[in-house]
């Protein structure tokens, strides 16, 4: 089977938020602000449809919907990244194939998840997935949300399978190169340690927000650490409760109008907002909304 190679999907990738209607369903005009705002800020692709952009919350015509808009933004200025976490094969089989018609150029995979796996059954399922796919397909490394963990000896494995081309690695234990894969950032903290062991970027949330900050980054790899040292606050702030909720709130406090989330997300807490407002002020962000 043929697949799509990807030129190049290297350096920052937003992992972006859904804008979406009060109604739950999407909102294809705040998708199209939303791409031009971060594309014009330097950055290198874009996923949609990840944690971030609560793709296991919408149901399966949001989603779709929320592709086909995020595609048709990009107008092929940019690489596009789909999310896709399912449980078993034939729910991720359908969401590559899917992802592949609407004009993704990857997807980002998470291993399967609820029933119990071990490292067999995590090959069997991405050696038959890939088989099947079209495009080049991405691991997603994240313990955390999905209880299953890749660890490099696995992943080296992985590597071996033809269109398997990397891996978001959200596990900073494990965060090494593997031969074969391209590495890229899960965590926004993550970025300045992959990039400084040579791996390809990241896949971030925070670039919504600092986009350029993120790219000088790459671009200025001797004030690297300088750069990311500045940022740490906004990490923080991101975190002050479950992804997406303040990314989502910080991009509404600047005027961008991406809405709110599906449950079981949701809304950040006056506190948080209250947290998340100062970062954004400290860093001159609201003041750009005002001028």
């Amino acid at each position: 089977m043929a697949v799509t190679q990807i030129e190049s999907l290297t350096g920052v990738l937003p992992a972006l938020v859904s804008p979406l209607h009060r109604d739950g369903s999407a909102d294809e005009s705040g998708i199209k602000r939303l791409l031009e705002h971060v594309i014009g800020g330097g950055v290198h692709g874009v996923l949609a449809l990840g944690s971030t952009g609560e793709g296991a919350a919408v149901g399966e015509r949001t989603r779709w919907q929320i592709l086909k808009s995020v595609v048709e933004a990009t107008a092929g200025r940019v690489p596009v990244i789909c999310g896709v976490a399912q449980p078993h094969l034939e729910a991720a089989r359908g969401e590559v194939a899917a992802a592949a018609r609407l004009g993704a150029q990857a997807a980002l995979v998470a291993p399967p998840f609820y029933y119990p796996t071990d490292q067999t059954t995590v090959l069997a399922f991405y050696r038959r997935l890939a088989a099947e796919s079209k495009i080049p397909l991405l691991l997603y490394n994240i313990p955390q949300r999905t209880g299953v963990d890749m660890p490099n000896d696995l992943l080296a494995e992985l590597a071996q399978i033809e269109h398997i081309d990397g891996v978001k690695q959200a596990n900073p234990d494990d965060l090494a190169l593997v031969d074969g894969l391209d590495l890229y950032a899960g965590n926004d903290d993550m970025l300045c340690d992959v990039l400084e062991l040579g791996g390809a970027g990241g896949v971030l949330v925070g670039a919504q927000l600092v986009g350029d900050e993120m790219r000088r980054m790459v671009d200025e790899p001797e004030r690297r650490r300088e750069i990311d040292a500045g940022l740490a606050d906004v990490y923080e702030a991101l975190s002050v409760t479950t992804n997406p909720i303040p990314v989502k709130a910080a991009l509404n406090l600047l005027g961008h109008e991406v809405g709110g989330l599906r449950l079981p997300l949701v809304e950040a807490t006056e506190e948080e907002v209250a947290a998340i407002r100062s970062v954004l002020d400290r860093h001159g962000l609201l003041a750009a909304t005002t001028t």
